[in-house]
């Protein structure tokens, strides 16, 4: 049984600072390694089939270092589609995982897999087939853990946090095209849970570098289940953002989004809200089109 994971983590709800680049030298191009090969792409074959009941999807596999504030490896998971890429590369959506399973089962799934884990593929194919190139970077310990975003001290001290030096070797990689043709001024992101909660973190600690966000059972970026204070002034060029949430969602509870969602509309920020009445904490099956329709309105 493959499991999409759920958030535990505890939040602090103090807003935290951005900035970039705070004392963070580039990384080496040279130094990120490609480790597992997913298969080359012919020009005709698509990036996702189906063995049996299974969907999976091709994808490259690199490992990032990071050396501050330790020494740490980082693993990031890279699919493109089919055919040649644009001249100036293919648009990319990063995909952020929730906490616990890493960020290589977003690749794969079948079918009745927990957590709405087959949509979160099939969510995966629509990008590809539509044109977009998917990222999906891995938390600490190769996937088994969580992001800082609404971890106390690195939830108020981002640029301290090892996952603000990951996002910059993670930029970095993208913009110098070192994990592929990949366009790094046409940037999108999303994720569910912990990783719904790192999607609202890119709109606060990068700014201009995404698009349109999409937040999936999940809110604020230092909020953490019903845990949550959403600050009354959101960045002022926060992204277009799409909200994707179930109902019965018992671990993030819905009302959180209902409160991010709304200062952005009162800040005149375009809002899209997708609901699902029987939902719970887990990925729907309207996120398939949703992610796909709302990326590719904003190009």
């Amino acid at each position: 049984m493959r499991l999409v994971p759920v958030l535990l983590v505890v939040a602090s709800c103090s807003p935290s600072p951005s900035g970039v680049d705070a004392g963070i030298e580039p990384v080496d191009a040279g130094a990120i390694r490609e480790v597992t090969d997913g298969g080359a792409l012919d020009a005709g074959s698509p990036p996702c089939s189906l063995e049996g009941d299974r969907l999976s999807c091709t994808h490259r596999t690199f490992e990032v270092p990071v050396a501050r504030p330790i020494p740490l490896t980082r693993v990031v998971h890279v699919g493109v589609p089919r055919g040649a890429a644009p001249a100036s590369g293919w648009p990319t959506v990063v995909l952020f995982q929730g906490s616990l399973f890493s960020a290589q089962l977003t690749w794969s799934a079948r079918p009745g897999d927990t957590f709405g884990a087959f949509w979160q593929t099939s969510t995966v194919q629509a990008l590809l087939d539509a044109g977009f190139a998917v990222v999906t970077p891995e938390v600490r310990l190769f996937g088994a853990s969580y992001w800082d975003t609404n971890i106390p001290q690195w939830s108020v001290q981002w640029s301290n946090a090892p996952d603000h030096h990951f996002m910059v070797a993670l930029l970095d990689g993208v913009t110098n095209q070192t994990f592929g043709p990949l366009d790094g001024a046409r940037l999108y992101a999303g994720g569910i849970s912990s990783g719904g909660y790192m999607t609202s973190r890119m709109a606060l600690s990068y700014p201009g570098r995404f698009k349109a966000l999409a937040v999936h059972s999940a809110s604020w970026a230092t909020c953490g289940g019903p845990l949550c204070v959403v600050p009354d002034a959101l960045p002022a060029d926060h992204p277009p953002t799409l909200f994707l949430h179930g109902e019965k969602d018992a671990v993030v509870p819905i009302a959180t989004m209902r409160t991010y969602e709304a200062k952005l509309r009162a800040q005149s920020v375009e809002t899209r809200v997708v609901t699902s009445a029987d939902g719970a904490h887990e990925w729907l099956e309207v996120g398939v089109t949703e992610l796909r329709d709302f990326f590719r309105s904003h190009p």
